[in-house]
């Protein structure tokens, strides 16, 4: 087991602050409020705070670090079961071998906010939405999310990856551009066309 530090249980703490300032500010944009506001509140409980702290290394989700380590996480078992913004939580059927189920609207537009808020917090002034989509494509291969969310994910970032491609090439790249498209509603039209 890794050892608790004070560096590491402030460090965590700053990771958590800088996650939850970034998916509020999409969550925002996206219209959902209260759920940036209370987005991974969890986090600060004993159960998921310490265990996550000594796993803590700023550069990724500690959640990994701990699996790699132990097998299991924990934190992460709290996590999901009480985050319904999080894919696993529509998690049903174990018995039958398991059943992704569709994320209800607003929790799947979390989920966005959330993956964005999570991007920007350990990739900092290096984040890019080419880096986003890379990501994504290669979570996408393993995960057991629903097929629709998953077909959307891919319409919501490869468009943001196209936008900042396109910025790109005319030299007038803009972060604003996506902020302003997640503020038209974006998220959810993609979610009520795929759905």
């Amino acid at each position: 087991m890794e050892k608790l530090t004070f560096k590491k249980i402030f460090g965590h703490l700053h990771t958590i602050i800088i996650h939850r300032k970034w998916v509020r500010h999409f969550c925002n944009l996206a219209g959902i409020h209260w759920r940036g506001i209370k987005h991974d509140l969890s986090k600060y409980s004993p159960i998921e705070f310490f265990e996550s702290a000594r796993y803590w290394t700023g550069t990724g989700s500690p959640i990994v670090e701990i699996k790699k380590a132990n097998g299991i996480s924990y934190a992460w078992l709290h996590h999901k079961g009480h985050n319904s913004h999080h894919y696993e939580y529509w998690m049903d059927n174990f018995d039958d071998g398991g059943r992704a189920r569709i994320m209800p609207q607003d929790d799947f537009v979390e989920l966005v906010c959330d993956y964005l808020g999570a991007a920007h917090a350990y990739q900092g002034d290096n984040f890019t939405y080419a880096s986003e989509l890379a990501w994504w494509k290669k979570r996408r291969q393993k995960c057991a999310m629903n097929e629709l969310n998953k077909r959307m994910l891919d319409i919501i970032f490869t468009t943001f990856h196209d936008m900042e491609m396109q910025d790109e090439t005319f030299g007038i790249y803009d972060e604003k551009n996506v902020d302003k498209l997640i503020k038209s509603g974006f998220i959810q039209q993609i979610y009520n066309k795929v759905s």
